[in-house]
């Protein structure tokens, strides 16, 4: 059975981004597009909030990341994921002013995802924050996906 994969707004992003000349971001560019080459391998997801945000800004640059994600199938954001992001946030697993970083975590452990894959470190793929994460949605009867980037997936072997 292929992992299933909730892809967070700024993989997308990345993926789909003119290169940059920054070298970190353009290497998170070059292993985006690495794990997009190998997307038979896995089951990848979005949900309605990335087509949200992918909608954002640029209007060339959001037609390219809506365009990449036109055929994946997105994950609804019902009640049940609300409550979810809403109380990361109140148990201070996730800043207020992050909340649609929340509404991803919540979203990918509603829907069971093994792995939520993001380049957002300071508010998702967090060490510090990542207890605290993993035991709101416990407490509240989710197992929460996997956190981390592409990169970490790409060298994981899985």
């Amino acid at each position: 059975m292929k992992p299933r994969i909730y892809l967070e707004t700024s993989v997308i992003s990345y993926l789909t981004a003119q290169p940059s000349r920054d070298i970190l971001v353009a290497a998170h560019q070059s292993i985006t597009h690495d794990l997009w080459q190998q997307r038979q391998e896995y089951e990848f997801y979005v949900s309605q909030l990335v087509h949200e945000e992918a909608a954002r800004g640029d209007t060339t640059a959001a037609k390219a990341r809506l365009d990449a994600i036109a055929d994946l199938p997105a994950l609804t954001l019902g009640s049940d994921t609300k409550e979810l992001g809403d109380l990361l946030v109140a148990e201070l697993a996730i800043p207020a002013r992050a909340i649609e970083d929340a509404y991803h975590i919540a979203t990918a452990a509603v829907h069971g995802m093994d792995y939520l894959l993001t380049w957002n470190c300071k508010h998702i793929a967090n060490l510090q924050m990542r207890r605290k994460i993993e035991r709101v949605c416990r407490s509240a009867g989710y197992e929460p996906a996997l956190i981390g980037t592409p990169e970490e997936l790409l060298n994981s072997g899985e």
